[in-house]
């Protein structure tokens, strides 16, 4: 795509859908792809959280705070999620716009 071309909505829309696409939109495919891993490895943070909180609630306790652990780690990565995606918006429309 030729500089100048690139819709800042399109960008936005796209990074919305999953973070790091609309800056592969914009042609920053490094950039774009390693958001994608941050994004996956954000998600991948959250499912561990996840398991470690369904472990208890299913009474297959691993360790004692493993629910004080679970609950952390799912929130961490829900806030990882949060912020990359928001930031991986901005930043793709701002991209697009001064393009």
């Amino acid at each position: 795509m030729e500089k100048g071309k690139h819709n800042p909505g399109i960008a936005a829309v796209l990074s919305f859908v999953f973070s790091g696409l609309g800056q592969i939109y914009n042609g920053q495919i490094k950039k774009g792809l390693f958001v994608i891993f941050l994004s996956c490895l954000s998600i991948f943070i959250l499912i561990i959280g996840a398991i470690l909180i369904g472990f208890w609630l299913f009474g297959k306790m691993i360790f004692v705070g493993q629910l004080v652990w679970g609950i952390a780690i799912f929130a961490v990565g829900l806030l990882l999620i949060c912020i990359l995606g928001i930031w991986s918006i901005l930043d793709a429309y701002n991209v697009a716009k001064r393009d």
